[in-house]
């Protein structure tokens, strides 16, 4: 696990993708899941310890705003080769063990993950629901490594504030956790 910084490039609209959603086993439009207020893409991975620590309260999170018409989508695009517990079948079975209430998309060609500028894992992009960027970044300031509780704090704070309906301007505060592990 190499700790990696998530990048300060700012993709300014949302973009969709046809991706491998593990839960059917089908492929699916990222825009199928967009949401008119706003939509979350989390990149996460089955493997990461930094991923393993907040799962928790990715679902507690999903689980509070998706009823108020904010979308969640995770995408891993890690190389399943050199990772093979990060695989389409090993991800459905994270899915399902964790009750993910959100789609869970495999990035098998990494182009979702360049087009964002995706570094690590966990990183998040919340984008407007006209598909601009609110924020991209972290979830909270917890780690593994130290005492600070998990609460969601950056994501949920962007996130009421829409539903607030206060301006908010594009935010980045960089997340940090494992690479994505690129194909050679």
């Amino acid at each position: 696990m190499a700790r990696t910084y998530s990048s300060n490039e700012i993709k300014i609209k949302i973009k969709n993708f046809n991706l491998l959603e593990v839960s059917s086993g089908k492929k699916k439009f990222l825009k199928d899941f967009f949401s008119d207020k706003a939509t979350v893409i989390m990149f996460i991975c089955n493997h990461c310890p930094y991923v393993k620590y907040i799962n928790t309260e990715l679902i507690r999170l999903a689980k509070d705003f998706i009823p108020k018409n904010i979308s969640f989508l995770a995408i891993n695009s890690n190389d399943i080769k050199k990772y093979p517990e990060d695989s389409p079948e090993n991800m459905k079975q994270v899915h399902y063990k964790l009750g993910y209430p959100f789609p869970y998309f495999f990035d098998e060609t990494q182009e979702v993950a360049k087009y964002y500028g995706a570094q690590c894992t966990p990183e998040f992009f919340i984008f407007s629901g006209s598909g601009n960027l609110y924020y991209h970044g972290q979830l909270d300031d917890s780690r593994p490594e130290n005492n600070v509780p998990i609460t969601g704090f950056d994501v949920r704070n962007v996130l009421q504030n829409i539903l607030n309906g206060k301006k908010i301007p594009t935010t980045v505060k960089l997340s940090y956790g494992c690479n994505i592990k690129w194909k050679a």
